[in-house]
Protein backbone atom coordinates (compact mmCIF):
# COMPACT_ATOMS: atom_id res chain seq x y z
CA UNK A 1 0.00 0.00 0.00
CA UNK A 2 1.09 3.15 -0.71
CA UNK A 3 1.52 5.91 1.54
CA UNK A 4 -1.24 8.49 1.78
CA UNK A 5 -0.47 12.33 1.27
CA UNK A 6 -2.60 14.45 4.16
CA UNK A 7 -2.49 18.29 3.05
CA UNK A 8 -2.74 20.64 6.56
CA UNK A 9 -3.69 24.04 6.43
CA UNK A 10 -3.93 26.34 9.25
CA UNK A 11 -6.28 29.02 8.83
CA UNK A 12 -4.07 31.63 11.25
CA UNK A 13 -1.31 33.20 10.28
CA UNK A 14 0.21 33.85 14.09
CA UNK A 15 3.40 32.81 15.16
CA UNK A 16 2.62 30.97 17.64
CA UNK A 17 -0.70 29.63 16.59
CA UNK A 18 -2.45 26.61 18.63
CA UNK A 19 -4.08 25.44 15.23
CA UNK A 20 -0.40 25.14 13.62
CA UNK A 21 0.65 23.42 16.53
CA UNK A 22 -2.43 20.97 16.26
CA UNK A 23 -1.24 20.14 12.84
CA UNK A 24 2.35 19.31 14.04
CA UNK A 25 0.50 17.21 16.38
CA UNK A 26 -1.33 15.56 13.82
CA UNK A 27 1.96 15.22 12.16
CA UNK A 28 3.82 13.63 14.90
CA UNK A 29 -0.09 11.36 15.82
CA UNK A 30 -0.88 10.33 12.30
CA UNK A 31 -0.97 6.43 11.53
CA UNK A 32 1.74 4.38 9.95
CA UNK A 33 1.68 4.68 6.40
CA UNK A 34 0.24 8.48 6.70
CA UNK A 35 2.05 11.63 6.18
CA UNK A 36 1.05 15.39 6.93
CA UNK A 37 2.64 18.44 5.25
CA UNK A 38 1.87 21.60 6.58
CA UNK A 39 1.28 24.30 4.40
CA UNK A 40 2.98 27.72 5.45
CA UNK A 41 1.25 29.99 2.19
CA UNK A 42 -1.39 31.41 3.20
CA UNK A 43 -0.80 34.30 3.96
CA UNK A 44 0.80 34.93 -0.17
CA UNK A 45 -2.59 34.51 -1.12
CA UNK A 46 -4.25 37.57 -2.72
CA UNK A 47 -7.49 38.48 -2.66
CA UNK A 48 -9.96 36.05 -5.03
CA UNK A 49 -10.90 38.17 -8.03
CA UNK A 50 -12.98 36.22 -10.52
CA UNK A 51 -11.27 38.13 -13.57
CA UNK A 52 -8.03 36.38 -12.43
CA UNK A 53 -9.15 32.60 -12.24
CA UNK A 54 -8.69 31.16 -14.79
CA UNK A 55 -5.86 28.46 -15.77
CA UNK A 56 -4.22 31.02 -17.52
CA UNK A 57 -4.31 34.51 -15.32
CA UNK A 58 -4.38 32.32 -11.73
CA UNK A 59 -1.45 33.53 -9.49
CA UNK A 60 1.43 31.30 -9.51
CA UNK A 61 0.90 31.06 -5.92
CA UNK A 62 -2.79 30.38 -6.02
CA UNK A 63 -1.88 27.85 -8.91
CA UNK A 64 0.61 25.86 -6.73
CA UNK A 65 -1.75 25.39 -3.78
CA UNK A 66 -4.47 24.32 -6.28
CA UNK A 67 -1.83 21.47 -7.18
CA UNK A 68 -1.06 20.46 -3.94
CA UNK A 69 -4.86 20.42 -3.44
CA UNK A 70 -5.06 18.03 -6.39
CA UNK A 71 -2.02 15.73 -5.18
CA UNK A 72 -2.83 15.49 -1.78
CA UNK A 73 -5.74 12.14 -0.57
CA UNK A 74 -6.69 14.29 1.91
CA UNK A 75 -6.96 17.68 3.49
CA UNK A 76 -6.30 18.52 7.09
CA UNK A 77 -7.75 22.09 7.72
CA UNK A 78 -7.32 23.73 11.82
CA UNK A 79 -9.02 26.78 12.25
CA UNK A 80 -9.59 29.16 14.40
CA UNK A 81 -12.71 30.75 15.37
CA UNK A 82 -12.95 35.01 14.43
CA UNK A 83 -15.96 36.46 15.18
CA UNK A 84 -18.14 33.12 15.12
CA UNK A 85 -16.80 32.01 12.12
CA UNK A 86 -14.00 30.75 9.95
CA UNK A 87 -11.00 33.50 9.28
CA UNK A 88 -10.86 35.13 5.77
CA UNK A 89 -7.89 34.20 5.15
CA UNK A 90 -8.92 30.56 5.05
CA UNK A 91 -12.15 30.96 3.76
CA UNK A 92 -9.98 33.05 0.63
CA UNK A 93 -7.75 30.08 -0.09
CA UNK A 94 -11.02 27.95 -0.27
CA UNK A 95 -12.55 30.36 -2.59
CA UNK A 96 -9.18 29.58 -5.04
CA UNK A 97 -9.33 26.44 -5.01
CA UNK A 98 -12.99 25.36 -5.19
CA UNK A 99 -13.64 26.83 -8.93
CA UNK A 100 -13.30 25.93 -12.34
CA UNK A 101 -14.87 28.14 -14.21
CA UNK A 102 -13.69 27.34 -17.75
CA UNK A 103 -14.67 23.22 -17.18
CA UNK A 104 -11.32 22.43 -18.34
CA UNK A 105 -9.01 22.06 -15.21
CA UNK A 106 -11.17 19.64 -12.77
CA UNK A 107 -12.32 20.81 -8.68
CA UNK A 108 -9.76 20.15 -6.70
CA UNK A 109 -12.02 19.74 -3.95
CA UNK A 110 -14.36 17.59 -5.24
CA UNK A 111 -15.21 14.46 -2.95
CA UNK A 112 -12.33 15.13 -1.44
CA UNK A 113 -11.25 14.05 2.07
CA UNK A 114 -11.15 16.43 4.44
CA UNK A 115 -11.05 16.53 8.47
CA UNK A 116 -11.70 19.74 10.43
CA UNK A 117 -10.06 20.35 13.80
CA UNK A 118 -9.29 23.77 15.13
CA UNK A 119 -8.08 25.45 18.28
CA UNK A 120 -8.91 28.61 21.02
CA UNK A 121 -8.27 30.25 24.16
CA UNK A 122 -12.11 30.54 24.45
CA UNK A 123 -14.33 27.93 26.42
CA UNK A 124 -16.41 26.93 23.33
CA UNK A 125 -13.34 26.60 21.00
CA UNK A 126 -13.34 26.76 17.29
CA UNK A 127 -17.12 24.99 17.74
CA UNK A 128 -18.91 27.88 15.17
CA UNK A 129 -15.77 28.23 12.85
CA UNK A 130 -16.36 24.17 12.45
CA UNK A 131 -19.56 24.36 11.35
CA UNK A 132 -19.28 27.34 9.22
CA UNK A 133 -16.27 25.51 7.67
CA UNK A 134 -18.39 22.35 7.30
CA UNK A 135 -20.73 24.27 5.20
CA UNK A 136 -18.36 25.74 2.56
CA UNK A 137 -17.26 22.01 2.29
CA UNK A 138 -20.93 20.95 1.81
CA UNK A 139 -21.11 23.15 -1.19
CA UNK A 140 -17.71 21.68 -3.00
CA UNK A 141 -18.91 18.58 -2.21
CA UNK A 142 -16.09 17.96 -0.57
CA UNK A 143 -16.25 13.89 1.50
CA UNK A 144 -16.07 15.26 4.74
CA UNK A 145 -15.12 13.59 8.42
CA UNK A 146 -17.97 14.43 10.99
CA UNK A 147 -17.15 12.55 13.84
CA UNK A 148 -15.34 12.41 15.81
CA UNK A 149 -14.85 15.95 16.68
CA UNK A 150 -12.04 18.05 17.35
CA UNK A 151 -12.48 20.84 19.14
CA UNK A 152 -9.53 22.44 21.50
CA UNK A 153 -11.05 24.64 24.04
CA UNK A 154 -9.15 26.50 26.16
CA UNK A 155 -6.21 25.63 24.07
CA UNK A 156 -3.10 28.04 25.94
CA UNK A 157 -3.80 24.78 28.61
CA UNK A 158 -3.75 21.93 26.11
CA UNK A 159 -0.01 22.61 24.92
CA UNK A 160 3.41 23.37 26.57
CA UNK A 161 5.50 26.64 25.79
CA UNK A 162 7.20 24.64 23.20
CA UNK A 163 3.69 24.66 21.10
CA UNK A 164 3.75 20.53 22.00
CA UNK A 165 0.24 19.17 22.47
CA UNK A 166 0.41 17.62 26.05
CA UNK A 167 -3.52 16.47 26.64
CA UNK A 168 -3.87 12.96 26.64
CA UNK A 169 -7.83 13.15 25.96
CA UNK A 170 -7.41 15.78 22.88
CA UNK A 171 -4.40 13.46 21.26
CA UNK A 172 -6.69 10.27 21.70
CA UNK A 173 -9.39 12.58 19.55
CA UNK A 174 -6.67 13.91 17.52
CA UNK A 175 -5.65 9.79 16.48
CA UNK A 176 -9.12 8.83 16.01
CA UNK A 177 -9.78 11.79 13.49
CA UNK A 178 -7.14 10.61 11.79
CA UNK A 179 -7.57 7.21 11.35
CA UNK A 180 -11.20 8.48 10.07
CA UNK A 181 -9.42 10.44 7.58
CA UNK A 182 -7.42 7.90 6.68
CA UNK A 183 -9.81 5.55 5.67
CA UNK A 184 -12.12 7.67 3.34
CA UNK A 185 -8.63 8.70 2.01
CA UNK A 186 -7.64 5.45 1.33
Amino acid sequence: MSEIRILGVSGSLRAGSHNTALLRAARKHAPGGVSIEIYDGLRDIPPYDLDLDTPRTRPRVVRELRDRVTAADGLLIATPEYNYSIPGVLKNAIDWVSTDWTGTEGLPLLRKPVAVIGASPSDFGSVRAQLALRQVFVRTDSDVVVKPEVIVFRAHERFDEGGDLTDDTTVGLLRDLLDALTAKAA
